[in-house]
C-alpha cells in the first residue's frame, strides 16, 4: 500500500503538537522527520502498530511493545545523547545547534546494570524511614515527583517538562 504525502503531513503535525505539549521536540530536519514518519506509517500498515522504523519488528505486538513509538528507550536516549535512537525526538541542545546529533547505541537488548533486590524471606515490620531507605536502594530506576502537581515518573532523570502541569524539570524532586 502506498503511503500518501497527506497522511505523512497529517501525522507530522499531530506528532509535532503532541511533542510540544509534553515538553519534547521533533527533529528540526523536516524532510528527515517526515521520512521517519513514513516508516512509522509503513509499519502501521504492515503490523497494525507504529513500531520504530529503525528497528526490526517481529510483527507480534507483545514482543514489540517496547519499540512502539514513542519507544521505551526514548527518554534515556534523549538524556544521554540528545536524541532518541532513530532521531525522531531531540532535546533543546540539538534544536539550538549547541550539540550535534551523533550515533546512538542500541539499548533494546542491554541488561540493566542493577535490578531489584529479591528476597524470599518476609520483611520485618520497620519504621517508615528505614523501609523507605531499603526500598529506595532496591529500585533500579529513581522515581521523580513534580512538586507542583504530584506527577510521578520512574526514569533516570526528571522529564524536561511535566506532562501534566508543564513546569520545567527543576520543579521535580527525587521521590524514591
Amino acid at each position: 500500500m502506498e503511503i500518501l504525502q497527506a497522511g505523512i503531513d497529517k501525522l507530522y503535525e499531530k506528532l509535532k503538537k503532541d511533542a510540544e505539549d509534553y515538553g519534547y521536540h521533533l527533529n528540526p530536519d523536516e524532510q528527515f522527520t517526515k521520512d521517519l514518519i513514513k516508516g512509522l506509517l509503513i509499519n502501521e500498515n504492515r503490523y497494525k502498530y507504529q513500531s520504530c522504523p529503525c528497528r526490526l519488528s517481529t510483527g507480534v505486538i507483545e514482543k514489540d511493545r517496547d519499540i512502539i513509538c514513542p519507544c521505551d528507550y526514548r527518554d534515556a536516549d534523549i538524556n544521554d545523547y540528545g536524541a532518541c535512537y532513530c532521531g525522531l525526538y531531540v532535546n533543546q541542545e540539538i534544536i539550538d545547534k549547541t550539540k550535534k546529533l551523533k550515533s546512538i547505541p542500541e539499548r533494546r537488548y542491554q541488561k540493566p546494570e542493577k535490578g531489584p533486590v529479591k528476597t524470599t524471606e518476609p520483611v520485618p515490620v520497620l519504621q517508615r524511614s528505614v523501609l523507605m531507605d531499603a526500598l529506595t536502594n532496591s529500585l533500579s530506576t529513581p522515581v521523580w515527583r513534580c512538586k507542583v502537581c504530584g506527577y510521578l515518573c520512574a526514569r533516570q532523570r526528571p522529564p524536561e517538562v511535566c506532562p501534566i502541569c508543564k513546569v520545567k524539570k527543576d520543579r521535580f524532586e527525587r521521590f524514591l
